[in-house]
């Protein structure tokens, strides 16, 4: 129900301003619609030899391989369909539906992207709706396997921001330096996802700008975005900080996730002359709650020989500033209160310890064996670091920071 509501609400200015892109043209040629539909998907597999927590591709699923199951479908698994509309002479639409995985284990589709875009120039665009955060080098294509050379961009990076579009308006200008072709785009939006009922967390308030330069076999894409980010994971905990007076108070106010902003910064380069590529990417979060600050980096390569890909990767992420807190003194309270104290610091540690601080190191092979389609099996070495969890969801206490998993995956992507 709330994602139709949703779709309503998107679909309403959609239509209004395709009636005010019709009355526009009507000094223009009368033109019918252009629909084009495509899509696209991965069937994975994945194994981890660890045990004691999930590995996954996103935060925002439910489980992966390791605790849940040796092996899974569900870390990589995905499909999509967009369709893509011509109105008029400068008046486009798109719609694009993901299912895969999410946090109540279910592939329930959602939308992607639903958005219009009125080309005000050939070198100006606006568009409205739900639309792409402009982030990371694959932002135009991170649900499209097939489009980037890995069986998944790497985790320490990418989990940063597991949000991937927001519901808004952007505007897009392209222009040219010398022989360096720009797009320069600035975007205004918020984000609302579900997690495990009846927990939410919401982005309100989004600004960002993201510029990509081409020069030749040369990509380099920057941006920043800054958003007030609010959540009840938690609440109960910090309402329980709260009960201790000041000192609890102080507590809620520096970890509790409520309307705090949050911002992310990202450098993106890629230079690939057509046999072989090289691509680097960069990054620092910050967002005052039990989320913290971190810095993550990748860096990966490969080689093209006909229709073979072999890669290697290199990723981490760690945490800039507090990932451990002692929280309430315990030996000033009366006897009575110390045990519940200590139990709010242990619930206060374990939100910290979720601050994802990892190494990562892959190699695989990418096999175009047909038009449309690759088949690709890829080995990761992650280590989580300093008693964090790294970017493993359900972690048991018996779950060790930096003990090695190995990661086996096997992915076929296609599109049509």
């Amino acid at each position: 129900m709330q994602q139709q509501r949703l779709v309503q609400f998107l679909l309403l200015p959609l239509v209004g301003l395709a009636s005010l892109g019709t009355a526009r043209a009507q000094d223009e040629p009368v033109r019918s619609p252009d629909w084009r539909i495509s899509g696209f998907g991965t069937l994975g597999v994945a194994h981890a030899s660890e045990r004691d927590a999930d590995y996954t591709s996103s935060v925002f699923k439910a489980n992966g391989t390791g605790l849940t199951r040796r092996w899974s479908t569900d870390v990589d698994t995905r499909l999509g369909v967009q369709l893509d509309a011509t109105l008029a002479r400068h008046w486009s639409a798109v719609l694009q539906v993901v299912s895969e995985q999410g946090l109540d284990n279910t592939y329930r589709p959602r939308i992607e992207w639903a958005n219009i875009k009125y080309q005000v120039t050939p070198e100006l665009a606006v568009r409205v709706g739900r639309i792409a955060l402009p982030v990371f080098l694959t932002a135009d294509y991170r649900k499209v396997g097939y489009a980037y050379p890995w069986v998944r961009p790497p985790v320490e990076g990418y989990n940063v921001l597991p949000v991937t579009s927001s519901d808004g308006i952007d505007a897009t200008l392209r222009w040219d330096l010398g022989p360096v072709r720009n797009a320069s785009q600035v975007f205004y939006g918020h984000s609302a996802v579900a997690l495990i009922a009846p927990l939410h967390v919401y982005g309100r308030g989004g600004v960002g700008i993201s510029n990509t330069s081409d020069w030749g076999a040369l990509s380099v894409r920057a941006n920043m975005i800054s958003a007030e980010i609010s959540s009840d994971i938690g609440i109960d905990l910090f309402d329980a900080f709260d009960a201790f007076g000041p000192a609890g108070q102080a507590l809620t106010r520096r970890y509790a996730m409520d309307h705090k902003r949050m911002t992310l910064a990202n450098i993106g380069v890629n230079y690939d002359p057509g046999s072989w590529f090289v691509m680097a990417e960069a990054g620092r979060t910050a967002s005052h709650s039990f989320l913290g600050a971190t810095r993550n980096a990748y860096v990966s390569a490969g080689w093209r020989w006909k229709s073979l890909t072999p890669y290697a990767t290199w990723a981490r992420v760690r945490a800039v500033g507090t990932t451990l807190d002692p929280g309430l003194p315990t030996a000033a309270l009366p006897p009575v209160l110390a045990p519940t104290a200590a139990m709010l610091n242990a619930g206060l540690n374990t939100l910290l310890m979720r601050i994802p601080q990892q190494t990562s190191v892959a190699t695989g092979l990418r096999w175009d064996l047909h038009t449309n389609m690759a088949l690709k099996v890829q080995l990761d070495r992650v280590t989580p670091r300093d008693d964090s969890v790294g970017t493993f969801i359900n972690p048991t206490p018996r779950f060790r920071s930096g003990r090695t998993t190995h990661v086996a995956s096997v992915a076929l992507d296609f599109v049509y």
